[in-house]
């Protein structure tokens, strides 16, 4: 009953032939560790992504934290209508795109919702292990451009904090909204232009240590963390403290914003400091630009602001 698997190169049906899948044109596609792999070539660009979320897998689970942090998120990014939908008696897919180590997958999965969760980077082994496969739960490594489906299969195609991380952000929404079925949602967000971010000393950072293998990335941002998290601790809410702070602190904290321990804030700080310094694409796009996006794809019911980390927005497919 799933939405079908199709080879990702030229959309045809694929068929099982020791452990791998196979196209009639012959592309091949293993299955490791349980999880179909439907990329045809490294993706140096995710090998970052895909090792913070093995290192700090359960860091931003709801379940972990004992918080509603990432369940007040999505739902806020979802809307009500949308949210609904979700839990309503008749079969409701959803399709998770850059999935990560599972925190929005934890939150759709206690809908009672078919959740299909796909990334790019090797973060599916992470999501595996916190929220195994199941009858309602499938994983695919799969690339955000060359998605593995035949368009409009699902009733909610959801994509937060990763469309800034992709080459070309209005290609990679295209491709999301292709996706959704006549009268389905589609729901994102995407960084916004900050003055901050220019002049902050992250900026700087982010030149040297992306550019590092991720192991060595990954050191020196814990080693950044060790070093700058006392002084973020001091300054706590002080607005005034945190803004000097930041010029030469690369070190993101949450001690304003986030009702967590000290253990957990240093957990988040670890994790979201190495996501900022070392993801290689970072791009900006302004609510009128994505709203746009939206409005040329002939997208109805657009709703856009700016909230979270950016930007937030959803929209929906005409029915037919």
């Amino acid at each position: 009953m799933w939405p079908e698997v199709v080879c990702p190169e030229d959309g045809r049906a694929l068929a099982s032939a020791q452990g791998e899948m196979v196209c009639p044109r012959g592309h091949h596609w293993r299955n490791h560790l349980g999880i179909p792999r439907m990329i045809s070539q490294a993706n140096n660009y995710t090998d970052a992504f895909g090792l913070q979320w093995k290192v700090y897998r359960k860091t931003q689970l709801d379940s972990y934290t004992k918080t509603t942090i990432s369940l007040d998120r999505a739902r806020r990014c979802l809307g009500e209508g949308c949210w609904k939908m979700l839990y309503r008696r008749q079969r409701t897919d959803a399709l998770e795109v850059g999935c990560g180590a599972g925190r929005f997958t934890e939150v759709l999965l206690s809908t009672g919702a078919f959740v299909t969760s796909v990334d790019l980077s090797s973060a599916v082994e992470a999501n595996q292990e916190n929220f195994p496969q199941d009858q309602c739960h499938r994983i695919l490594q799969a690339d955000v451009l060359r998605l593995p489906f035949a368009p409009g299969q699902y009733d909610i195609v959801i994509c937060l904090g990763v469309i800034q991380h992709t080459p070309n952000p209005e290609e990679t929404i295209k491709n999301l909204y292709a996706q959704v079925k006549p009268g389905g949602w589609l729901v994102i967000d995407h960084y916004t232009y900050t003055l901050s971010h220019f002049t902050q000393s992250r900026f700087f950072f982010r030149m040297i240590l992306r550019r590092m293998p991720p192991e060595e990335g990954l050191k020196w941002s814990e080693r950044l963390v060790e070093i700058f998290f006392p002084l973020h601790r001091a300054a706590g809410k002080n607005r005034i403290a945190r803004a000097l702070l930041t010029r030469i602190s690369p070190v993101l904290s949450y001690f304003h914003a986030l009702p967590l321990n000290d253990d957990l804030q240093r957990q988040w700080s670890l994790l979201d400091t190495h996501d900022s310094l070392t993801d290689w694409y970072k791009h900006f796009r302004t609510k009128g630009q994505i709203r746009r996006v939206l409005e040329s794809l002939g997208a109805i019911e657009i709703w856009c602001k700016y909230g979270g980390n950016g930007v937030e927005a959803r929209c929906r497919r005409p029915p037919c």
